[in-house]
């Protein structure tokens, strides 16, 4: 067995073990407390026990359109790589280009398998000019850190230190307002994928500004012991202005209205960024990174299947897994489905045949024996003002 086929099987049995799990046995976050005294109907997720929601997905959702949502995300996986050559080893190891990042810069990448498909996809933080940061899915974590480890070369060290971090995301329009009023650090001078330390509300704080909703905001990344009372000074900062709880359900309905891929749903072991409309994420000159032979071969003929974005003309929802349909014949399958807060209609996101992914292509989605009528929409579905 390959070192990538024993990670990929890793991330399954990750899975599999996290659904047999009982309350006992999943993790808790250093917001467990919060949680429950907020409402919050905590449910299993990736090995821990998490808010999925407090008042409500829809309400939740629409504040966060309209206001702000604070998301308890210290389940993510953080990742310390360090030494003389930790550059050379991330272009590497990724395939967008480490190179052009300055200290206090981010951008979001993968690590690849040598097959160019997805092991994850992760945000890359350089920290210094000899330190980064990766953080990556929780459900992924184990299995991208032995990866990771695997790779590094002498000189390199390779830390998982998910322990010493608990991550906060103040998301919405109101975000930079609620949170000005517990920070002296310039936040309007944090452009999007940048990052400062700094304190919010006494707490020493990695302040980023990158999201995953489709709305500004900002990552606070803090010691655990620090994260309930920050937690409770951004609540009350945002008391004013509109600021709710917000768990994973509405962070799902938001992500995909802004057409981000989700690992396990888009993103897998079978596709490449080629297929998943994130060529940009992969600089082909910036070295020879792991997967970088397989991709360019794959850049050269016609993919099997693309992913495109699409809305249910009439009613019904289309979840993930889902079969479509076209001509008499099927030709893909639905990755994420829901139904839109903001644009008030069912959508989602499935990997289609080619040339079935052009914009206004119609087609059938197989629901439960039941043929619904879909079309090819622009992705994404919803881009802030």
């Amino acid at each position: 067995m390959t070192y990538v086929g024993a990670t990929e099987m890793g991330v399954w049995l990750s899975v599999i073990v996290t659904l047999l799990m009982t309350s006992d046995d999943l993790r808790r976050t250093p917001l467990h407390a919060a949680h429950l005294a907020a409402k919050g109907r905590m449910v299993p997720f990736a090995g821990w026990e998490m808010p999925v929601q407090y008042s409500g997905v829809m309400d939740e959702h629409r504040a966060v359109r309209s206001a702000a949502g604070l998301f308890d995300v210290s389940h993510m996986g953080e990742v310390r790589v360090t030494g003389a050559g930790a550059e050379a080893f991330l272009q590497h190891l990724t395939p967008n280009d480490v190179s052009k990042l300055a200290p206090g810069r981010i951008h979001y990448s993968a690590l690849l398998t040598r097959r160019g498909t997805y092991v994850d996809d992760l945000l890359v933080y350089r920290l210094t000019e000899d330190e980064f940061l990766l953080v990556v899915n929780a459900a992924n974590l184990e299995a991208d850190f032995e990866w990771i480890a695997s790779q590094a070369p002498d000189g390199v060290t390779v830390e998982d230190v998910s322990a010493r971090y608990a991550l906060l995301a103040l998301q919405g329009p109101m975000a930079e307002t609620i949170l000005k009023q517990l920070t002296e650090t310039e936040l309007a001078k944090i452009r999007y994928y940048r990052f400062r330390r700094g304190r919010v509300a006494g707490v020493r704080a990695l302040i980023s500004r990158t999201g995953y909703t489709g709305e500004d905001g900002f990552e606070l990344y803090v010691a655990p012991e620090r994260a309930e009372a920050l937690w409770r000074a951004v609540m009350e900062a945002g008391s004013g202005h509109g600021l709710v709880p917000a768990g994973l359900g509405a962070r799902d309905t938001l992500r995909l209205e802004a057409g981000m891929a989700l690992y396990g749903h888009e993103l897998d072991d079978a596709t490449t960024a080629w297929e998943a409309g994130l060529a940009w994420t992969v600089k082909m000159d910036s070295g020879d990174f792991i997967g970088r032979a397989a991709l360019a071969a794959a850049r050269e003929s016609r993919p099997s299947k693309k992913l495109a974005g699409f809305e249910i003309r009439g009613r019904g929802i289309a979840r993930a897994g889902c079969v479509a349909f076209g001509a008499g014949r099927e030709i893909g399958r639905v990755t994420s489905g829901t139904f839109s807060p903001t644009l008030e209609r069912a959508l989602g996101m499935a990997y289609l045949a080619p040339g079935w992914d052009e914009v206004g292509r119609a087609f059938e989605i197989d629901v439960r024996g039941r043929r619904l009528p879909a079309e090819v929409v622009e992705l994404p579905f919803y881009k802030r003002a």
